[in-house]
This record gives C-alpha cells, structure tokens and sequence, in this order.
C-alpha cells in the first residue's frame, strides 16, 4: 500500500504541475488581493497559478491584528464578502469585522473551486523576460532558498506576471534592481511604502494598483510598496478592493 499512496501523490502532483508550466496569468504571493485576483481571472476562462513561498496560502490575513485572529472591512466591501460566504458581524460605525481564519479560508476556497491552482512552499526567485516584457517567472522550492542550496530552477511562462508579494514587493524590486527596467512610477524605481495611516493606505492601496511594466502588475501592498504608499495596517477592504482592480487590468491587456 505504502507505495501506491506514494505513486498518486507524485503523479498527481506533477500532471498538475505539467500543466502549469504554461499558463495565462502567473500570481506570485497567495495574499488576498492575489487569491482574489486570481479568482476574477480563472472565472473569465483564464489559466491560473498562483506561487506561495510560505506553507499556508492567505497572506497576512491569518493573523488579523497582532495575532488578535479578527480583520476589519468596510461596509462597502458586503458585496464581496458576500460573494465568498464570509460571515460578519457591524460595527454600527460604517466597518464590519470578519474571523481572520475564515476569511483566508473562504478566499483560498474560492480561488481553488474557480480552477486556480496554488503551488505552496514555492519561491519566485527571478523574472524570465523577452522583448522588453516580462513573460514568466523562475520558480524553486523555498527550502532550496533558504538553505542556500544551488540547485537551478525551473520556469513558468505567462502573458502578465502579478505581484502579490505584499510589503516587499519582491518581483517588483527584481525588475529594477536586476533587470534594470523604469517602472510606471513617478522615479521610474520602486519608491518605497511610508509608515502607518489607515485612510491613506487603503485608497492609496487601490489607486496604486496598476501595470509598472509590459507584463509585470502589482496588487495589494507590493502595489504600494512600489508607488511610495503609506501602509494601513489590519484593515484589509483595499486589498479585496485591490484583487478586484488587477484583475480587469490584466484581463484588459490580455485579452485586447
């Protein structure tokens, strides 16, 4: 029995991981701007993979608000939560609060069940780029990373790359840094996200959301990271927002 359940573990996992190494759209960081990106894209038809170098997908959601496990939405976000089945409870002050646990796990379902597919423990350590665009991502699994072992990657092609890698904007900073590219921001560099005020941050965190090269998006914090926005803390209706927004740029590009 022992290697039966060792054989459909493997063949499963690389059908799947075969069929990915080409795909529409590559999503770097399972956050929930990405996760629900992600959803967006894969209910229009798109081919969807999302890469998350940590075991467990959702972001900085988990953990609501110094481990206090509660996130808070504005009232406007109802409709999305809505959407996914997340329960929530008013404030009577124009904000809801949702379980941080369930709202990660509703994203993460929701993204699955619309066909994405998420490869966990999967670091994105550089940028394929042709023509002056980006057209994939190198991938290797984080442990490799992180004992410093030098072992080569492999790659995934793609029409747009989204990165959701939240506060450090990890692709973004590759493509100026190594590649050497301008990005669509005011210095042509990643800018750089300001220190904590709420209101600022979570419409900064929409407004920012945007194309920074041919093929390169950012979304959620890595979006604000990269335009000099002000951080907001555990309140996360500009990131859903955020998702959302992406999602039609990228499907715009693509699909024109």
């Amino acid at each position: 029995m022992e290697e039966k359940i060792s054989k459909f573990i493997i063949q499963s996992f690389f059908a799947k991981l075969e069929d990915s190494l080409t795909v529409d759209v590559a999503i770097v960081g399972a956050g929930p701007s990405g996760l629900i990106a992600a959803k967006e894209l894969a209910k229009a038809g798109k081919k969807v993979a999302i890469f998350e170098s940590k075991l467990a997908p959702g972001g900085g959601v988990w953990g609501g608000g110094m481990l206090f496990n509660e996130i808070v939405l504005q009232e406007n976000i109802i409709p999305i939560l809505d959407e996914y089945a997340i329960r929530y409870k008013t404030t009577g002050e124009g904000y809801v609060t949702a379980d941080a646990v369930e709202v990660s796990s509703a994203l993460i379902y929701g993204a699955v069940h619309a066909g994405v597919r998420i490869f966990n423990a999967v670091r994105v350590e550089d940028l394929a780029m042709r023509d002056e665009r980006v057209c994939g991502v190198v991938i290797n699994w984080n442990p490799v990373s992180r004992l410093e072992m030098h072992v080569d990657p492999l790659v995934i092609t793609s029409r747009a790359v989204l990165d959701g890698t939240g506060h450090p904007s990890e692709l973004i900073n590759l493509a100026s840094n190594k590649a050497g590219i301008t990005l669509d921001t005011p210095t042509g560099k990643v800018m750089g996200e300001k220190p904590m005020w709420m209101e600022n941050g979570e419409s900064s965190t929409v407004i920012n959301t945007k194309r920074l090269y041919p093929g390169l998006y950012a979304s959620g914090m890595a979006a604000n990271n990269a335009m000099g926005g002000f951080r907001m803390g555990p309140i996360f209706g500009g990131m859903f927002l955020s998702g959302k927004k992406v999602a039609g740029l990228i499907l715009e590009d693509i699909q024109g």
